[in-house]
Parts: C-alpha cells; structure tokens; sequence
C-alpha cells in the first residue's frame, strides 16, 4: 500500500511540472492568452494536454530534497512556457507597430481602440491587422503548431534542464530587434503611398497658393491610405504565411537555447 502511495505521490509531482509548463503557454501566447478565452477552459485544457503528455512520456526522475528546491523546479517549467509564449507573442506585437507606423502617417496617429482582449490601448490599423492574422493564424492551425512546440519541448527540456543563459538571451534580443524589422516591411507600401501623396501636396500647394492644403491633404491622405491598405491585403496574407514559418522557427531555436548550459 505505502509503496502504491510513494507511486502516486511522485507521478502526481511529475504532473504539475507538466501542468505548471503547460498552464503557462496560455499566460501569454496570442491565441491560448487572450481575455475572452474563459480562465477555465485554459485550466481544463491545460489539464487534460497534461494527462495526454504524462501518458506518452516514459520514466522520468525527479530529484529535490525540501519544498524549496521543488518550488525553484516549478519556476523552471514555469519560465520554460513563458519564454516559448513571449516569444510568438513578439511575432504578433510587431503588427501593432506596424500598425503605428501606418496611423501616424495617415492621420490615425491619436485614433487609439481599446483591445479587450488584452485591455490595452492599441493602435486602429494595428488591431485591423491583428484580428485579420489571428484568423489566418487559426485557419492554418497555427495554435496546434504551438502545442506541438511544447510537446516537442520536453524532447530538448527535460524537466529540471532549464538554463536562462547568454545564448538564450542573444536570441530573444535578436528576435525583438527582428519584429521591428518586419513590422516595418509591412508598413512600407502604406508609408510610400504617403510619401507620394505628401509630394503631390507640396506640388499642388506650389502651383495653386490659394488652395487650402491643410483642409485637402488630412482627407487625401486617409484615403490613400485605407486603399493602399485595402490593395495590399493579398501581399500581406503572403507575408504572414512567411513571417509564421520564421516564428515556428524562432520558437525551435529558443528551444535548443534553453537547453544550452
């Protein structure tokens, strides 16, 4: 019986090291962490993703020798899915910058929406942006690569093999500076066609004095705007496919960074 009893005990530690990585994917990833997705069914998904994984694992060993070691193993599963969420989270937040970027130079710039989902002020074209990729996220079973990641996770991250080391940290770096790059991207067409709309009011403000450009340019300028963003919604469903396959890739290379000493 005492021995049925130390089994129990040590697969149930086990467990909640798997629960406690998996939980925390949905602290933060763009579709398992928004608001409107009820607190109970990420605990109960979370929960039954654990006994399916607990199921396929084989023997695992862990060792601690007071409830504070066993508490530092809980923040290493914790940070684990924390970091692989933070990271496609980076992925997503560069459409808001985008987003930004394109506001200012069509006059959106003080036009801000509050995002329920993360009870944030976001920018208008942003959200537009954001909202049309979650949909395209989901359409291409985005979310099932990100449980698959995590799955993967315990092939190169067993559990106590967590290390925030100088690699780890060089790479989240390099993909924070990265998002910027492809926020950018995304912005241009919108940013090149403001540009040619501002030149084109520098000239006409030259050859015709008595037109009131400020009255015409802030109209002209919008819409502009909103059809080069309506012309270039087929570029960007492409660029989205290629911007998630580098996010599928960060994902894996934080992987491999984490198991690094």
């Amino acid at each position: 019986m005492n021995d049925i009893l130390y089994i129990l005990i040590d697969k149930f530690v086990i467990f909640f090291l798997i629960l406690v990585r998996m939980s925390s994917l949905f602290i933060i990833t763009p579709v398992f962490g928004t608001k409107n997705v009820p607190s109970y069914l990420k605990i109960t998904f979370a929960f039954f993703c654990s006994v399916i994984l607990i199921t396929l694992m084989k023997d695992v060993n862990v060792e601690f020798t007071n409830i504070y070691a066993y508490a530092a193993l809980v923040a290493k599963e914790l940070a684990v899915g924390l970091v692989l969420g933070y990271t496609s989270y980076l992925v997503f937040s560069a459409l808001y910058f985008a987003g930004q970027i394109i506001d200012t130079q069509i006059g959106f710039g003080l036009v801000n929406v509050l995002d329920p989902l993360q009870d944030t002020q976001v920018p208008l074209t942003g959200n537009f942006m954001y909202i049309i990729t979650i949909l395209f996220f989901m359409l291409i079973n985005g979310h099932y690569i990100l449980l698959t990641a995590l799955f993967k996770s315990y092939n190169v991250i067993p559990i106590n093999s967590f290390v925030f080391n100088d690699v780890l940290f060089y790479n989240i770096l390099n993909i924070f500076f990265e998002t910027f790059a492809i926020g950018f991207k995304i912005s241009i067409p919108v940013l090149a066609a403001a540009l040619l709309a501002e030149i084109a009011l520098g000239i006409l403000a030259k050859t015709v004095p008595q037109m009131n450009v400020f009255v015409i340019g802030m109209p002209l300028k919008v819409g502009v705007g909103l059809l080069t963003l309506l012309a270039m919604m087929p570029m960007f469903i492409s660029t989205m496919d290629v911007t998630f396959d580098k996010m599928y890739s960060y994902i894996y290379l934080i992987i491999k960074s984490m198991a690094k000493g």
